[in-house]
């Protein structure tokens, strides 16, 4: 069985670094990996750039993880979207390893 995943879209690349390592030190969970979003309106956003951070374990370790990531996230640019897959199926799963952090 898969692990759940926690999503967690925040206002720039320190705020993902920040709330990603808030994750991983408040709960048993592990990075998936970070992705990026310019919308179209960036330049109305607090910050131009979203990145979404993509944490797994357990349910209840992705929960933990998620409400101290929002926590610090909050507290610096804010956040987006939040949500929790507790076993994605298996097409989902191809496309949360996907990452637009690594194209130029």
């Amino acid at each position: 069985m898969a692990n759940a995943v926690g999503i967690l879209e925040v206002y720039g690349l320190t705020t993902a670094f920040v709330a990603a390592d808030a994750a991983c030190k408040a709960a048993d969970v592990f990075l998936e990996n970070f992705d990026k979003n310019k919308p179209a309106n960036a330049e109305k956003l607090p910050v131009p750039l979203l990145v979404t951070i993509k944490i797994r374990g357990d349910v209840a370790a992705v929960e933990a993880g998620l409400k101290a990531a929002r926590a610090v996230a909050e507290s610096l640019t804010g956040v987006v979207a939040e949500h929790i897959i507790p076993n994605p199926a298996e097409d989902t799963e191809k496309m949360l390893k996907l990452s637009g952090m690594d194209k130029r």
